[in-house]
């Protein structure tokens, strides 16, 4: 890549949208988008004009006295980013593989606006407000632990609670896939992890082609369903006290409910709070720059070094790195003297389980157990795989 100053550069065709404090640009060709300020976006549509980099230079500073502008730096960061496509008539080899979502193109975006539509958006808002009163009517609402041994095999509990669980996580997932829908946007959904927590989740990439307040909808649909579950159980419940069977199901119901709201709250990790915090902020990278403000006193920590922060972000960077840091060692100390303990405890008293005839109810319930661990630690695995191999 020969670079100077009176180079002339012809760039992919991008999309430039106007976001809260700086600019989205979207790479059409493989779906990336990144955040510039309007200094950039004044390079770029000099850039398309057809200047060279020196006259863009000398305009940017005419124009931005109190920048630092060093055309030839700018135009090394659009080449890293496989942004150019010739330098002074010379081809760039760049291999554009679009990597933006294709699923769900068959649900009908009406059907996602019959969902998320400026009625339902404050209806959702109505209904976290009933739940609330909800409780505080009845107490006795609330979940506890004991709500999840349905029966005396544990192989029926567990069971019970890894159907209802799955069943309730497709729901909360396919109220994002609604969301998206309902712009007209493709959705995806995957297996991922947040720390060593095995999650499913919504590709909502496509988010960025839309304003800051349509991505909100999009980064609560999940949360609003689980609210629209819970609001359906605890209706249930309050009207049919009597039906022991389905009192208690519903229990297990909002249990999990309890359980994916409370590890929502929990947006040291990605969770879609997290994503709805830096919409708001309009701070977008915000743990990848928290990990670089933290990485100058722990080492240890990995650091992206891609990420920039932008001015005025500094104060909400230092604030989240510490709610990061603090969350971390909170999880690490949960898995090394709560979940690990018990995990092994778990195992010493199935393992010799397995050592019962097959007819003996005993057996199955190590087996259960087992392969739910299995499945559990597959899945994880397959999570960390795919993230490496996504770096790669």
């Amino acid at each position: 890549m020969n670079l100077s100053l009176k180079s002339q550069l012809n760039l992919f065709p991008l999309t430039i949208r106007q976001d809260k404090k700086h600019y989205i640009v979207e790479d059409d060709l493989s779906g990336n988008f990144f955040e510039m300020p309007k200094i950039c976006i004044d390079a770029i549509h000099l850039i398309n004009d057809g200047n060279s980099l020196e006259q863009i230079e000398t305009q940017l500073k005419s124009s931005y006295p109190g920048e630092d502008v060093d055309l030839i730096e700018f135009a090394q960061q659009l080449f890293e980013l496989g942004l150019i496509k010739e330098i002074d008539g010379e081809p760039i080899q760049v291999t554009k593989k679009n990597q933006s979502p294709t699923g769900f193109n068959w649900l009908s975006p009406k059907l996602g606006r019959f969902f998320f539509n400026k009625i339902t958006t404050k209806m959702y808002m109505a209904i976290i407000c009933i739940n609330i009163v909800f409780i505080i009517i009845n107490p006795q609402l609330l979940p506890a632990y004991q709500d999840l041994f349905l029966f005396d095999a544990m192989m029926f509990n567990v069971l019970t609670f890894m159907g209802i669980s799955l069943a309730l996580i497709m729901f909360h997932e396919f109220g994002h896939i609604l969301a998206v829908r309902s712009n007209d946007l493709p959705a995806k959904m995957d297996v991922g992890n947040r720390l060593l927590l095995v999650v499913f989740e919504t590709d909502l990439t496509p988010a960025w082609k839309l304003s800051p307040k349509q991505r909100n909808v999009l980064y609560l649909a999940g949360i609003c369903f689980d609210q629209l579950m819970m609001f359906i159980a605890f209706s249930i419940v309050l009207l049919f006290p009597e039906n022991s069977v389905l009192v208690a199901i519903l229990g297990v119901v909002v249990l999990d409910l309890f359980i994916k709201l409370i590890y929502q709250c929990c947006f040291y990790m990605k969770t879609d709070l997290y994503y709805l915090f830096e919409n708001r902020t309009g701070c977008y990278n915000l743990m990848e720059n928290g990990k670089l403000y933290l990485s100058k006193w722990l080492p240890f920590i990995k650091k992206d070094p891609a990420t920039e922060e932008f001015e005025g972000e500094a104060n909400v960077i230092r604030m989240y790195g510490l709610f990061y840091i603090s969350g971390l060692l909170f999880t690490t100390a949960l898995f090394l003297f709560y979940f690990l303990p018990q995990s092994v405890y778990a195992l010493s008293q199935t393992l010799p389980e397995l050592l019962h005839p097959v007819g003996n109810p005993y057996f199955w319930d190590a087996v259960v157990f087992l392969g739910q661990t299995v499945v559990m630690v597959g899945l994880l695995v397959y999570s960390w795989m795919k993230k490496y191999r996504e770096k790669t």
